[in-house]
Parts: structure tokens; sequence; C-alpha cells
């Protein structure tokens, strides 16, 4: 059973059989970290597991060296989570959220495809789901739903897929990189910062909001539109010398997908974002 390669909708993940795909609902809320398990409780996807952006896609006990607000966990750690999910190679998997996919959907997404695994994400996320009128399951999340000792591979995340603070440094100051930050504007302005240590951005960055991606109603842009708008963002600079920050590594994602879908390949995440950028005071902050 194949999936698309980026986003997949409502109707066409209805209609797979549930023993071709496994969903994920990866809801969260960075203000409220039960949040998502909550509304997972009150309604989900029929036959999808949970997953928790801390706890599930990030390593918090990496906080403290400089990797930002969510650490990526080491390949190990995540094949054990998707393990837990009942997963296994070449299974392919789509991830919903409540934030048209900018929230934990996108991040598992690049997870995955780091991986070299198949994935999607729901256009539309929950929200489309429900405005379909296709059914909803209730209740927790199942415990250790199954355990495939098949899945325990040593596949390790695409090296290639990322960059880190010292490479990014490095590819800044010889101008090989064009870094594009996924957040709020006033937040890149550093106007507001209601989050991390200090407002502001990398020197060098741009802003694309992720939120630029979408229509009203949640969806993402055709692909043809998003294909022209982000062409007009990167001027002379080619895909693969893009790379997405954020604040932690999260939203950046959806710019990653988003270029994906428009079949501008081969971007690469800064996955500590600023706020691993700003964890050492000594890296210098732009504004305006």
């Amino acid at each position: 059973m194949t999936i698309p390669e980026t986003l997949i909708d409502a109707a066409a993940l209805a209609a797979l059989p549930a023993s071709a795909v496994r969903v994920v609902d990866c809801r969260f809320d960075l203000a409220d970290s039960e949040a998502g398990a909550r509304a997972y409780r009150a309604g989900h996807i029929p036959g999808a597991v949970y997953a928790n952006l801390d706890r599930d896609l990030s390593d918090l006990s990496r906080t403290a060296q400089g990797l930002g607000r969510h650490p990526l966990p080491s390949a190990a750690a995540f094949r054990a989570t998707l393990q837990r999910w009942d997963w296994r190679p070449g299974l392919p998997v789509v991830a919903y959220d409540g934030h048209a996919g900018a929230i934990g959907a996108a991040r598992l997404w690049w997870m995955l495809r780091s991986l070299g695994q198949p994935a999607a994400v729901l256009d539309g996320g929950w929200q489309a789901w429900v405005a379909a009128g296709l059914p909803q399951a209730i209740g927790d999340a199942p415990d250790a739903i199954g355990v495939d000792a098949a899945a325990a591979s040593d596949q390790d995340f695409d090296a290639a897929a990322s960059v880190d603070t010292e490479a990014l440094r490095r590819h800044l100051t010889a101008g090989s990189v064009a870094l594009i930050d996924a957040r709020a504007p006033e937040r890149y302005r550093g106007e507001v910062e209601p989050i991390d240590r200090v407002g502001g951005h990398i020197p060098g960055a741009g802003n694309r909001p992720y939120v630029q991606n979408l229509q009203a109603d949640g969806r993402f842009k055709p692909a043809a539109q998003l294909r022209a708008e982000w062409l007009a963002v990167l001027g002379a600079a080619t895909p693969a010398s893009v790379v997405h920050s954020c604040g932690s590594g999260v939203s950046a994602c959806h710019n990653l997908l988003a270029m994906e879908h428009a079949g501008l390949r081969g971007s690469r995440l800064y996955a500590p974002s600023w706020s691993g950028w700003v964890s050492d005071p000594r890296r210098p902050v732009a504004k305006g």
C-alpha cells in the first residue's frame, strides 16, 4: 500500500484499510502538555495512537545540551516509540494534529522521512476529519499495543536532512545557506517573545511564517501556488541550500513539508532552532 509523500486528504485516509496504515494523533498545546491527550480521549480517528510532542517526538533530557526546547530524540529512542505503536518498517504512517500539521504532525512526518520510512500529514488536520463527518473513536490510547522485533533495526536519522549549530554557523559565514524562520513576524522581529530567553532572529535568517502555507480553511494551498510563493521567497537560492528554523524545531517542519509538497525538494532542518541558538548568550541576535 502506498500513500502520498506529503499530504493526504481526509476522504483518502478514511478509504484506506486500517491494517494498511498507522495513524498517529499528534495534537499538543505548548501551554498545556496534557491538553492533546485529553483531546484524544474526547475524540480521535479510529485506530489512531497518540504521540506526545514532549515525550514521544522529543527528548527533553537533552535541553541542557543547547539543543533547544524540543531536542530530537535519538534514533534508537524513536524506534522504540514506533515499536510501542505496533509499527513495522515500511508501514505507512499518517500524522495529524489540531494546528494544520504545525504542532507535531509535520515533525513526525520529517522524523519518519529521515529514517527513510513512508509518511504523510493529514491535510487540514483533525478539523478536516471532523468537518467531513467521518467516524470518531473515544477513550484512552492503548498501552504498548505491540512490539515488533523486526522493527528493532539499527537505522539512524539521515545526517544530511539536518544541520547542527556549528555547521549552521559555518554555512552562514560562507553564505552557503538560505535560513528561513517559520515563526510569526513579531517574534522574528523581536517585538515579543513569549517563550524563549530573548526575542529576535538568527542573523541572516529570512522569515516565512508557516501560516502562509495555508488556506483559510486550514488546508495547505495548492502545490502550484506554494511553489510560486516559495520560489519568490528563495530568489536565487536553491531548495537544497535552504535550512528551516523556528522556535524549537517543530513548526519549521511545516515549511519543509510545504516546500516538499510544492516539488522543491532537499531543504534541511535546524532542529535546535531559535531556542537552541540563544541557549548560548555569546551568539549574535538580530532584531527588526
